[in-house]
């Protein structure tokens, strides 16, 4: 009897999974396995993602024994545990999806040159993880990547989709041990965090694309309105399709068409990511400005008391549950890197410890484009916090919610505390001028 192993990295789910097709296609019985890998787990150490991941395991777990499967769960380094379960059950070939950071490329360089020596051949998928492949795009200057979005935007809604995968009907999987799946520590991390796995996940899309996606285009923007779909740490997670979602979207409405771009966004970050590896922690290109050395300044911006209301009410949401609005993060990208002038790695650390949606490509290019070290044309655009407030949250609904020791104060008023009087034991002064005060 023919084993193989479908290897679950970020691709956590049954339906349209090219990974989990592959290896059954190719076996009369599949381990479905995922490794509890102590490299990331010491490296970017999240109690949010952790969360997370306990949930989304547990519903991929459920997700196979619905037809009859299981998940199989090991720890360690992930080159010696899968090399163990290759031996236990005598599998000919191991399935991954295709990834593009520099560590998981050195994952899979190490895995494939162990598993030879069991003559276990290695089987990378691609358009697992991304809706297009890194490698399907290439500009016609011959580079190996895009350098600019709007290029590869283009591009990128020539190529046609490939049709989602059916989830399996039955899976055998052969008899082995398998750990406990992963407990989570309910009050580690962010109080108010929302977690799911697979099937929570099809729940919110259902719902997102029965209505809400229509006014995407419109109110994306808005900081009080909950208009966006909430369904980024399911991408990050793998729990959706890139490709599924694309698939569902009615991609000739505007809202439709709004959102299908945010994705081409998250496959743009995936090909210079794929391309440049070391830009997850060193610039793309020569930045506009020295940082300064600030640590008052840092700490003021990590905890949300930088005077500016705009500001600390993303940063204080970020803490709460673990997701800042695409809106805010630029803001307060910005804010940290133009306005302080401080290194983007310090707001790029940050989130990655908070924010559970934070993967490398998307997290350290969106810090990048923002602190103008990046893809952005316009290295010197500077997002001003009171107008940006002003424009997308003009009532002052966001602010209050998230700092309520301004919540006395009525309207736009609030985003502007110091000409109210608030005194500095209440809330902070401004920690830096900007235009418009």
């Amino acid at each position: 009897m023919t084993v193989t192993v479908a290897l679950f990295t970020r691709d956590l789910r049954v339906h349209d999974n090219p990974t989990l097709t592959a290896a059954q296609r190719e076996g009369h019985a599949v381990v479905p396995l995922f490794v509890v890998d102590d490299g990331i787990v010491a490296a970017r150490a999240s109690a949010n993602r952790a969360r997370f991941l306990a949930a989304a395991l547990a519903e991929l777990d459920a997700e196979l024994r619905a037809v009859a499967g299981r998940l199989v769960i090991r720890h360690g380094d992930v080159v010696s545990a899968v090399d163990r379960v290759v031996g236990e059950v005598g599998a000919t070939s191991v399935h991954i999806a295709a990834d593009v950071s520099w560590y998981s490329r050195r994952r899979a360089d190490a895995l494939r040159e162990r598993l030879a020596r069991r003559d276990c051949e290695l089987r990378e998928h691609g358009g697992s993880i991304t809706a297009v492949d890194p490698s399907e795009l290439s500009p016609a200057t011959g580079r190996d990547h895009f350098a600019v979005f709007t290029p590869y935007y283009r591009r990128w809604l020539e190529v046609p989709l490939r049709r989602p995968l059916p989830k399996p009907a039955r899976l055998c999987v052969p008899t082995l041990d398998s750990e406990p799946l992963p407990g989570s520590e309910a009050a580690a991390g962010s109080p108010q965090l929302s977690v799911g796995g697979e099937t929570t996940a099809r729940k919110l899309l259902r719902r997102w694309l029965s209505g809400p996606i229509g006014d995407y285009a419109s109110a994306a923007d808005s900081l009080c309105a909950e208009a966006t779909s909430r369904l980024s740490p399911h991408l990050h997670f793998g729990c959706l399709s890139p490709t599924e979602v694309l698939a569902r979207a009615d991609v000739s409405s505007a809202g439709g068409a709004a959102f299908a771009r945010q994705l081409a966004w998250r496959d743009f970050h995936h090909q210079v990511l794929a391309a440049r590896p070391d830009a997850a922690w060193r610039d793309y290109r020569p930045g506009p400005r020295a940082w300064r050395d600030d640590p008052h300044a840092s700490d003021a911006w990590r905890s949300g008391r930088t005077g500016y209301p705009i500001v600390d009410a993303a940063m204080r949401q970020l803490r709460a549950e673990g997701w800042m609005h695409g809106r805010a993060r630029l803001i307060v990208a910005s804010f940290l890197t133009k306005s302080l002038r401080l290194d983007w790695r310090i707001g790029a650390d940050h989130f990655l410890r908070w924010l559970v949606d934070a993967d490398i490509a998307n997290n350290q290019l969106n810090w990048q484009w923002a602190a103008g070290t990046g893809t952005d044309t316009r290295p010197n655009r500077v997002l001003n916090p009171l107008r940006q407030a002003d424009r997308h949250d003009p009532e002052g609904e966001f602010v209050r919610r998230w700092v309520p020791e301004l919540a006395g104060l009525p309207g736009a008023a609030v985003h502007r505390p110091w000409r109210a009087g608030v005194p500095a034991e209440l809330y902070p002064p401004p920690i830096v001028e900007c235009h418009g005060m």
